[in-house]
């Protein structure tokens, strides 16, 4: 751990700012791409071997930045999952503001029922601010007690898509009208940033804001990692951070701000559409796959991971199911539930040993499609499979435990004046929560399993393995363990 960010004047920072980045991976944070990141790692600590969780997709890490904690605690266990109780007729998708809203009154305001950083900040008589460009789904799990907890969130999509109708209805008044969604977003990113820098900061003054950037993940997804619009939508992100240090500085108070850089995953490129949910049907497995929930006997969802899950009770199915997966090319992992290492069905590795296993929720099966550090047409490491869906082939996914979905962004400028520092350990996105409220000068909350990186680790860091196959099928799991928290940093 660098000394400067662990022995830094422990007063609490006048305010924090997070600057989280869709989909950024690290290697794209360069002087021609990213120069403001960059000037934020010359005076702040750079954690390069900074994590996502599993499954490694948006809403899942967003939970898990607000949260502090993996899916196995916050319970948003998939992009898109089935919630029987709540949403019986079709499959939870996160990102859809109704759905939402159906999940949250059936749980009564807790689909996520523990604490957030929003809710400790609350009840210290703090405020949280967030601006969010990405989908209604991210910007209600950031802070999903926004209402309650008297904060305010600004998102993109309007006054529908936020509790807070109210905050679009300022933005609008003082700046004008949202933008004309595109390809890259860039008026929305530059939209976003007037909004921090013109409204928030100067006029509402929170003592924690947050601002979501929706690239470069977006154009990641449909035009390609290493494409001139994915460079745009980043350059125009990086540019909108810029304007933010540049209000930090010009304040009387600047060097007792701190800012946090992120991104919530990273993305690999697609090689291949694996048809593997037709290929089940034709093995003679009853999988649906589709929205809308019809009698199939299984459930499922795809991309480079997804769940299956069964309907009715007869538990052989789902390890004959499991088994077939085991014999499958294309598939490198295979999950079932389980309080140990390894899943309850044999060849499986726990969806508790991922951090995946919330206790109602978690599905019978999860799995992931084979990936590899191989090159993509852009020269990138990182190419894998998914299944079919709206993600051209040759697109940027995510989900998957390929460490270049896994590893993120993650700065921490305290605001003290330190001389940039890298460090190498472990930390992920579990640790922003901790980290905001150690910097606000508040304890974390007891659910949440990361750490404030603000202070040093109590132990080193171990590297641990674990392994399991069946047959011809193999699979391992490699992570890094210290303070009481589990990191993946890839599999094979």
């Amino acid at each position: 751990m660098a000394q400067n960010l662990a022995d830094h004047d422990r007063s609490p920072a006048t305010r924090v700012i997070v600057a989280v980045f869709d989909g950024l991976r690290p290697d794209f944070v360069t002087p021609e791409l990213t120069p403001n990141i960059l000037r934020l790692a010359a005076r702040g600590t750079w954690f390069r071997r900074a994590r996502s969780v599993f499954p490694s997709v948006t809403r899942v890490a967003t939970s898990a930045i607000a949260t502090g904690a993996p899916p196995a605690v916050h319970g948003i266990v998939g992009n898109a999952f089935y919630l029987e109780g709540a949403i019986p007729e079709r499959i939870f998708d996160t990102s859809d503001i109704g759905m939402l809203r159906r999940a949250e009154a059936h749980h009564g305001g807790r689909l996520i029922a523990v604490d957030t950083f929003g809710d400790v900040l609350a009840r210290a008589g703090k405020r949280l601010a967030v601006v969010h460009t990405g989908s209604a789904g991210s910007a209600h799990f950031i802070n999903p007690r926004a209402r309650a907890n008297g904060h305010w969130t600004f998102t993109m999509l309007g006054t529908e898509a936020t509790q807070t109708p109210e905050a679009v209805e300022d933005v609008i008044a003082r700046l004008g009208p949202l933008p004309e969604r595109q390809l890259p977003r860039l008026d929305e990113l530059a939209y976003g940033g007037r909004v921090m820098v013109e409204h928030v900061l100067p006029v509402l003054k929170p003592d924690v804001a947050l601002i979501w950037f929706n690239e470069p993940d977006t154009t990641f997804h449909y035009r390609g990692l290493g494409s001139q619009e994915a460079k745009a939508g980043l350059q125009q992100a990086d540019r909108a951070f810029g304007t933010i240090l540049d209000w930090v500085e010009a304040q009387p108070d600047g060097e007792r701000i701190a800012v946090i850089a992120a991104s919530d995953h990273g993305q690999i490129s697609t090689g291949s559409v694996e048809p593997l949910f037709e290929a089940a049907r034709q093995a003679g497995f009853d999988v649906s796959n589709a929205k809308a929930v019809d009698g199939a006997a299984f459930l499922a969802t795809g991309g480079i991971s997804g769940e299956i899950r069964l309907r009715g009770n007869d538990r052989s199915q789902i390890e004959r199911i499991a088994a077939w997966l085991m014999e499958q090319p294309t598939i490198g992992h295979v999950f079932s539930r389980g309080s140990g290492e390894e899943g309850d069905i044999a060849g499986t590795l726990s969806l508790d040993l991922i951090g995946a296993g919330y206790a109602g929720r978690q599905p019978d099966l999860m799995f992931i499609l084979k990936s590899s550090l191989q090159a993509d047409r852009y020269g990138l490491p990182g190419l894998g499979a998914m299944t079919p869906g709206d993600v051209p082939l040759g697109g940027g996914m995510h989900g998957g435990i390929n460490p270049h979905e896994l590893n993120t962004v993650l700065i921490v400028g305290t605001g003290t004046g330190e001389v940039g520092s890298v460090s190498q350990e472990p930390a992920g996105i579990i640790d922003i929560g901790p980290t905001v409220l150690g910097l606000s000068g508040l304890a974390k909350a007891p659910s949440m399993v990361g750490r404030d990186l603000s202070r040093p680790a109590r132990e080193e860091a171990r590297i641990r393995r674990v392994a399991t196959g069946r047959g011809a099928f193999t699979q391992q799991v490699e992570f890094a363990e210290q303070d009481g928290r589990r990191f993946i940093l890839g599999g094979h």
